[in-house]
């Protein structure tokens, strides 16, 4: 990827606006709820960590790891669980964050598992929604931007484990 330039689609600036609003609609729809983040790890923890910082409401977070990708382009259709949730979710209102939902088929599996663990309630939040590739029919509760059907890496986005660190949004162009 190295000769080849990118595109910036998201810039940073543009990310921690929608990120900082998002937050504030958050901590209105949870005001005295029982609060519980699910951060799905790997990609959604820049994403994760800047928006529980938004929210000023209680909040518990977890992380669950799980992987459809692996050094590919596109989901294989498989998830697999890597590492779980790490507590007793029982009674918590669940916020699922994730980096991107593009085919629906992790966030399916993940808010399966959530409700199977009697969590009081399940929501969805997306830092990117690619509504262009779904294979199942979910639309995220809340989410920062809407993409077409490109391969994007970024702000926690990776490409064979680089690109996490960039902090904005962006595409290769040839």
């Amino acid at each position: 990827m190295n000769n080849k330039k990118i595109n910036i689609l998201i810039s940073k600036d543009q990310i921690n606006e929608r990120i900082e609003q998002l937050g504030a609609e958050i901590s209105k729809d949870y005001f005295e709820k029982n609060l519980y983040v699910l951060s799905l790890l790997r990609g959604s923890f820049i994403y994760t960590a800047d928006l529980v910082r938004q929210i000023t409401v209680p909040t518990k977070i977890g992380f669950m790891t799980t992987s459809s990708y692996g050094d590919d382009e596109e989901s294989q259709g498989l998830v697999n669980v890597v590492n779980d949730i790490p507590d007793n979710i029982s009674g918590f209102d669940v916020l699922i964050v994730d980096d991107i939902i593009d085919t629906g088929l992790t966030m399916n599996f993940v808010m399966e598992h959530v409700k199977s663990l009697g969590s009081a309630s399940i929501k969805t939040c997306v830092l990117l929604n690619k509504i262009e590739r779904r294979k199942i029919e979910i639309t995220p509760d809340y989410y920062c931007f809407e993409i077409p059907d490109l391969f994007v890496v970024g702000y926690g986005l990776n490409y064979g484990d680089y690109y996490r660190n960039i902090p904005y949004i962006f595409n290769w162009k040839d």
